[in-house]
């Protein structure tokens, strides 16, 4: 995604496309795309602003946005369940087929984790004594 330009820099911009240059003249000058001067006075027309407009797409507009509560309240069920369970549960009950990563990314922005514990059962094997066969 690219940076956006500066408020300062939008609005030489304007000045001189509504001081009678033309927009190609204007990007020239400023070094910018032709297509960035285009937008620009095209967003000034329409909003009298050259405020940047929002990046990035909505909360809860993705994938799994409209799953979310039942994903929640299932991780709030099991907690430790694996993304790969979790992966299949969804598509089984849902119909979603979503990548394993993906569940780990929406849990996390959701404010969930799991940490794993060293002393719990199964969390590491006993060491062989020396000597011992």
């Amino acid at each position: 995604m690219g940076k956006t330009l500066s408020q300062d820099l939008r609005q030489r911009m304007v000045r001189g496309i509504e001081g009678g240059k033309s927009r190609r003249g204007v990007a020239a000058r400023y070094e910018v795309a032709p297509s960035t001067a285009v937008r620009l006075m095209r967003r000034y027309e329409a909003t009298g602003s050259v405020e940047p407009a929002k990046q990035g797409r909505p909360r809860g507009s993705g994938k799994l946005g409209p799953h979310g509560d039942f994903l929640i309240a299932h991780v709030e069920r099991q907690p430790d369940i694996t993304m790969a369970a979790l992966a299949a549960v969804l598509e089984a009950e849902r119909g979603v087929k979503v990548d394993p990563s993906n569940l780990s990314k929406f849990l996390i922005a959701q404010g969930y984790s799991y940490k794993k514990n060293a002393s719990g059962p199964g969390a590491r094997a006993p060491r062989r004594q020396a000597g011992a066969l």
